[in-house]
């Protein structure tokens, strides 16, 4: 078993993208399809060099004109589940008023109670984009719905000498979460590979850039979440390259206790 220097988490989620098909026993490459359908989400991507390319091309289709105007996205989740077609049961429901558009049996290939889980990535987006690893909750009760985001980068937020990254909590309609958001500055080119991570025990959620503590909340969802990896486009206008994630490796290590 391997475990982290510290003895606390145990390593249950090794992504690696060296081969030369996405490993579907871990990943699903679409995003949210009960609000919209799979073949609609499915992700963009390339697997080169032993790396993950996540991308959003000029070509790509709106992922929920109904829902989300023409917000483009490729995403790579770990679960996905959703009452039947014309029900409001379904994960992540971002906004008032959504339906189920394409039913969802469940499907689960890694959903942790607390651990760790870490990425390597670099972002290479501009103005008009954004890039991130976020947990969500699996939502088998609709309280089950907060959100842990690893790191979230506007492109807007992104300079030479560094960038503001997102991490933190929301708790979207769980009652026991308030809103624990920050922008942190990082100073790096986050468009060159850096390491993001969250450690998710009972007592509470911290999170790192390049092993370094940036945030810590004593908030902690107490269910099941599963990994969404993504890259978004915002607006009808194709940009003159495409919003890119570049990802050598995402970590699941399990909690081990106190």
């Amino acid at each position: 078993m391997q475990v982290t220097p510290d003895g606390r988490f145990a390593l249950e989620f090794d992504a690696r993208f060296d081969g030369a098909e996405l490993d579907r026993s871990q990943w699903l490459p679409c995003y949210l399809p009960q609000w919209s359908s799979r073949a609609r989400t499915a992700a963009r991507y390339e697997l080169r060099d032993g790396r993950l390319h996540l991308r959003v091309e000029a070509d790509q289709p709106a992922w929920s004109p109904e829902f989300d105007g023409e917000v483009r996205v490729s995403n790579l989740q770990t679960g996905v589940r959703s009452g039947p077609v014309g029900s409001t049961s379904g994960q992540h429901p971002f906004r008032s008023g959504l339906v189920v558009r394409e039913a969802q049996e469940p499907e689960w290939t890694y959903t942790p109670r607390y651990g760790r889980v870490e990425i390597r990535a670099a972002a290479r987006v501009a103005p008009g984009a954004l890039a991130a690893l976020w947990l969500i909750g699996v939502e088998e009760e609709p309280e089950q719905s907060a959100e842990i985001c690893v790191f979230e980068i506007f492109g807007w937020d992104v300079a030479d000498e560094g960038a503001l990254v997102g991490c933190g909590l929301h708790p979207f309609a769980d009652p026991a979460i308030t809103d624990d958001f920050s922008q942190v500055p990082f100073a790096a080119d986050v468009r060159e590979p850096h390491d993001y991570a969250v450690e998710w025990t009972p007592g509470g959620v911290e999170f790192s850039f390049d092993g370094q503590v940036v945030k810590r909340s004593s908030q902690s969802p107490d269910y099941p979440m599963q990994l969404m990896l993504n890259v978004y486009r915002f607006g009808a206008d194709a940009p003159e390259t495409a919003p890119e994630l570049v990802v050598d490796h995402v970590r699941g290590w399990r909690w081990l206790g106190e």
